[in-house]
């Protein structure tokens, strides 16, 4: 695996890490938060902020604390992308909120999803997404309805407690543990046990930055271990016993790292501690001074795997753990479960692709149904924007099959349908810069029609800021919105790829693209690929090695 390089930062002093007695607030998101936790925002919403409307809510809370309960204030319509960087935040905000409901481990009942639908209906101008962190984000919040919609999410036991913030945000885990023949463990009572211990806990409600989680024992490594703050894999020990191999350190945005391996091997018993260590870490010696610097990525950096290890095991565990095996090498690339595997029961699982997450409180509602008449009512969301429907007779997948497609859901969908993300982008989001759900669906819609037998697994990746919420550097063709000549467009990443040889993508000098010719590019970059690869190359391979006039 290639890690992306950085020049080495020896920690100084001045980084407020709280393990070496710096604790003074050293910007205003650590003032914001020495002020008041941010769990404590949660009763003032209930009781002054609901009540007293959009105008009550005090500024600490509304651009910071808020979003320990899973509420950003959404961009004001209107606003073009080139004022994104301009204007203060009051100015992009508008009165409504984003709200993140986190579905930990990707785990939903029929109930549940018609929970979130019926919340998305009627109190979010019907839009919903499901998001590459395995979550569902609602729009057009009002601060009004939010005790109403935590009432109704927690009588079904969901929640948006931590969802945002410097805190544990939801945990991943594969969308079809418990039920695939060829999982190495079930993570299921793992991440609930985690869960349950740790999140809304204060000792873990003030980190330096968000804190991104995954225990997953797949085969395929569908929760994407290599981008993760911390990261349980799936392994077998040279004993035979099934546990898992923990990374530590990853994570994109505008510094790209990939996680790396500390070597050991944890028992299932033993990952809620380990998970706690972990973050205890990061709370005492993370970087507090410069938010830029704050991820556990940066601590990483500087201090090597030993070191890190060790401190976990003297100062957290008080025990050492013993080395343990690399993950192996997954049969295939594909993560995202899309399709009809077979469970260990003999049932189904039937996976489909969204729209790049967009899917509406309507259609949730839908699949719920579908979900309850086809199967036994349990649906699972993947960190690829996808569903899946458990628990399918034979006697019924192809029926479920056509009942999806008739509303766009596609259980067999082209490469581009199944291969393409997009972040929020300008629509709802206050950091973006350009449109990105709507062009990501015309994208893949046009390419559908130009390229009808195209098979190679390429993905797309579409993002409206540097942020990377859409993973754009690891994706084989990443677009990054910035403004080109006045106008939306996207400098591109070409070749990015997670897996034995993660890599993040090739930027070529100086190249962008406008936002109303990207079907154009990737056509012609496909089309020279087809051209000029060699035997069984797959794209990251070719973009790596091909010459730039192919590829502009």
């Amino acid at each position: 695996m290639s890690t992306p390089t950085r020049t080495s930062r020896t920690p100084q002093k001045g980084q407020g890490q709280w393990a070496l007695g710096y604790r003074e607030p050293l910007n205003p998101n650590e003032r914001m938060k020495k002020d008041s936790d941010g769990l404590e925002v949660r009763q003032r919403i209930i009781d002054v902020y609901s009540k007293g409307g959009f105008d009550s809510i005090d500024p600490g809370d509304l651009r910071g604390r808020m979003r320990w309960m899973g509420l950003y204030t959404q961009r004001a319509q209107g606003i073009p992308g080139g004022k994104t960087a301009v204007l203060e935040p009051e100015e992009l905000e508008d009165h409504y909120f984003m709200l993140r409901v986190r579905i930990d481990g990707g785990q939903l009942s029929a109930e549940q999803l018609r929970v979130v639908a019926g919340i998305s209906v009627e109190f979010g101008r019907g839009v919903a997404d499901v998001t590459d962190r395995q979550n569902v984000q609602l729009h057009w919040i009002r601060i009004e309805d939010v005790p109403t919609i935590w009432e109704r999410l927690e009588a079904v036991g969901l929640s948006t407690t931590e969802a945002c913030g410097d805190t544990p945000r939801v945990v991943l885990g594969c969308p079809l543990a418990g039920v695939l023949d060829d999982e190495l463990l079930d993570a299921t009572d793992v991440i609930a046990e985690t869960v349950e211990k740790y999140v809304g806990d204060p000792q873990f409600s003030n980190l330096p930055r968000k804190f991104k989680s995954s225990v997953s024992g797949c085969t395929h490594h569908c929760t994407n271990h290599e981008i993760n703050d911390v990261a349980f894999v799936g392994v077998r020990n040279a004993a035979g016993e099934a546990g898992y191999d923990l990374w530590v350190g990853g994570g994109l945005s505008t510094n790209p790292m990939f996680a790396q391996r500390l070597g050991v091997f944890v028992r299932p018993d033993q990952v809620s501690d380990v998970w706690a260590g972990v973050c205890a870490v990061f709370r005492d010696y993370g970087y507090r001074r410069s938010r830029t610097h704050a991820r556990i990525k940066f601590l990483i950096a500087d201090w090597g795997t030993e070191k890190f290890r060790q401190v976990l095991q003297d100062e957290y565990l008080h025990e050492t753990l013993p080395d343990g095996p690399a993950p192996e090498r997954p049969a295939t690339d594909q993560r995202d479960h899309v399709g009809v595997q077979r469970q260990r029961d003999g049932l189904n699982a039937v996976g489909f692709a969204l729209h790049t997450g967009r899917i509406g409180g309507e259609l949730l509602s839908t699949v719920a149904d579908l979900a309850e008449e086809h199967g036994q009512g349990r649906i699972r969301t993947t960190a690829d924007q996808k569903l899946v429907v458990l628990d399918v007779p034979d006697d019924r997948v192809e029926d479920l099959v056509a009942a999806l497609a008739e509303h766009d859901l596609q259980v067999r969908p082209s490469v581009f349908r199944r291969q393409t993300m997009a972040c929020t982008g300008i629509e709802f989001c206050k950091l973006a810069i350009v449109e990105t759900k709507g062009r990501a669906r015309e994208l893949t819609e046009e390419l559908e029609r130009r390229l009808p037998g195209f098979d190679e697994p390429v993905t797309i990746n579409v993002n409206g800021c540097p942020n990377s919420c859409a993973r754009f550097q690891t994706a084989d063709i990443g677009f990054k919105g910035m403004v080109v000549g006045g106008e939306e467009g996207f400098q591109v990443h070409l070749g990015g790829h997670l897996g034995f040889e993660s890599s993040i993508g090739r930027k070529l000098r100086g190249h962008k693209v406008a936002a109303t010719d990207t079907a154009d590019y990737v056509e012609r970059v496909l089309r020279g690929y087809l051209e000029h690869r060699e035997e069984g190359e797959r794209f990251a391979a070719y973009a790596t090695r091909a010459d730039e006039e192919w590829l502009r």
